[in-house]
């Protein structure tokens, strides 16, 4: 392993502009980019999931993009495993390491480790996947807030997929989440640099609307309309494709659909933003500022020498 091997983690909110400042991070260091977002290891799902274009994927090597199908079971566990290995073979050569993506709980897995959680059979996930497109978000609130109801109180409630995985555990253990949730953090074989990006909140979501506009108009509805058979997979209960798949149901128009795409998208980015704003020790930046960044690195980098 090479000497002092560093992570520079770096997250955000969607469209803040982690992709751009990656890229001429990676170049800087002349090294290579993990994606910790949980949406973009499905290769069917492009247009929805905002990965790098082919020519920014030329440009840095990238990991763990496309990399699994969303017919396969893929867990922040299996994540673990994967970006570790990864890490491990490239501090064989590089010193600094760069890992980005939206998703908190994917980071948190490198940054401090799994809670060591029951496997639980796949009819309990099916199961409460039924349940939440017939009954909806709300439903899986009242469920938590019953059985688990200090979970209740630290989960992001607006968060289907979180609700959805503990409630798979409860009623697969008959035991609380929270009961499993105990595990002291882990000491990594490298140092840690927590970077998080943020913006004036009026440009963010600004931000947002021309890219979900982006998106539609390069075919995000007629992607969506791809998978329509296949909504129920666990890849597919997102923002971006739920709202999709409302419409194709016949629930609303698609004004109406696009009017919601916009909305739980902003929604989506300021429940990021909270979840990175719990976690400590992570230096806050204008993703246009790179200079400052750099120097930041640098900085400390030097200090591990």
């Amino acid at each position: 392993m090479s000497e002092n091997p560093t992570l520079i983690l770096i997250v955000g909110p969607t469209a803040v502009g982690k992709t751009d400042l990656c890229l001429k991070l990676a170049k800087n260091f002349n090294t290579e980019i993990i994606s910790c977002d949980s949406r973009q290891f499905y290769r069917e799902l492009s247009i929805g999931t905002a990965k790098p274009t082919s020519l920014e994927l030329a440009e840095v090597k990238h990991h763990l993009i496309d990399s699994v199908s969303i017919s396969e079971d893929y867990d922040v566990k299996k994540f673990e495993s994967d970006a570790l290995r990864i890490l491990e073979d490239l501090f064989l050569e590089k010193s600094v390491v760069i890992m980005t993506g939206g998703s908190g709980l994917f980071a948190k897995a490198i940054t401090d480790g799994l809670d060591d959680m029951p496997d639980i059979p796949d009819t309990f996930r099916k199961e409460v996947i039924r349940d939440y497109q017939e009954n909806g978000l709300e439903f899986l609130q009242q469920e938590l807030k019953k059985a688990d109801p200090e979970y209740y109180t630290q989960v992001d409630i607006q968060n289907p997929q979180r609700l959805m995985r503990a409630l798979e555990v409860i009623r697969g253990t008959g035991k609380p989440f929270s009961s499993f949730r105990k595990r002291k953090k882990v000491e990594r074989p490298f140092r840690i640099l927590k970077i998080a990006l943020e913006r004036d909140r009026e440009e963010l979501y600004q931000r947002i609307d021309q890219r979900m506009d982006q998106m539609i108009e390069n075919g995000l509805f007629e992607e969506a309309e791809q998978f329509f058979e296949q909504r129920h997979l666990n890849a597919l209960q997102t923002v971006g494709y739920q709202e999709i798949f409302g419409y194709l149901e016949g629930k609303y128009d698609r004004e109406e659909a696009i009017r919601l795409l916009k909305r739980n998208s902003r929604r989506y980015a300021k429940r990021q933003l909270t979840w990175f704003r719990k976690e400590s020790d992570y230096q806050w930046f204008n993703p246009d500022d790179f200079e400052q960044i750099l120097k930041w690195v640098n900085v400390k980098l030097a200090e591990s020498h």
